[in-house]
């Protein structure tokens, strides 16, 4: 997926810009994931994973190495949110995007042209069929501009485990919630979670 314009977004950039920080944070965690970095752990948090084999398609974003760096020990995507290290790579983020014009001063939200150039990805690039044949790029990208819908089909075990998606509990079993609609959810309603399989490194396993 190459989005052909001027400003070359990585997709963590595009999150930010879209969604704001959580979002941003969302597509490092699936990043590390993709490359055989980090694992889910506890019900609602990721740890970095014993790999032998790191996928290395390209080099990580310095969002995701930081995130990388902060899991020492389990943690969940809140608490990773918050975390000094990792606002600051947020930080350091909205500086090239604020120079680009994408990001306003003093608040830094994004601007209107950041917003209608998120919305002409979203539209260039909708939502997979499946994930069938995409490259770890493809799949962030898809996280990026569709967020939980994304999330769902392309790494659904493991988001669920991860705490990335929403989820409720009926008869026992696991429901991944749909998102409200909007810009990054579909319909309402709910549907069951598919296996309870590890959510282990290499990302392929899905």
């Amino acid at each position: 997926m190459s989005d052909g314009t001027a400003v070359r977004l990585e997709p963590h950039e595009i999150a930010l810009l879209g969604e704001g920080p959580r979002a941003a944070v969302t597509v490092a965690v699936v990043d590390l994931y993709l490359r055989g970095l980090v694992e889910a752990d506890l019900p609602g948090t990721v740890r970095a994973a014993i790999a032998d084999v790191v996928r290395a398609e390209r080099s990580p974003s310095p969002l995701a190495d930081a995130v990388h760096a902060c899991l020492d020990e389990p943690a969940g995507l809140k608490t990773l949110v918050k975390d000094p290290d990792i606002r600051l790579a947020v930080a350091l983020m909205r500086i090239p995007l604020a120079e680009a014009g994408l990001l306003r001063y003093p608040l830094l939200g994004p601007t209107r042209a950041a917003r209608r150039h998120v919305r002409e990805l979203r539209e260039r690039h909708p939502l997979p069929a499946s994930r069938r044949g995409l490259t770890d790029h493809d799949r962030l990208l898809a996280v990026a501009l569709h967020g939980e819908a994304a999330l769902r089909l392309l790494v659904p075990r493991f988001a669920l485990r991860a705490g990335l998606i929403r989820r409720v509990e009926v008869g026992g079993r696991a429901l991944l919630k749909r998102s409200p609609r909007g810009t990054n959810g579909g319909g309402g309603g709910y549907f069951y979670c598919g296996g309870g399989g590890g959510g282990g490194g290499g990302g392929g396993g899905e």
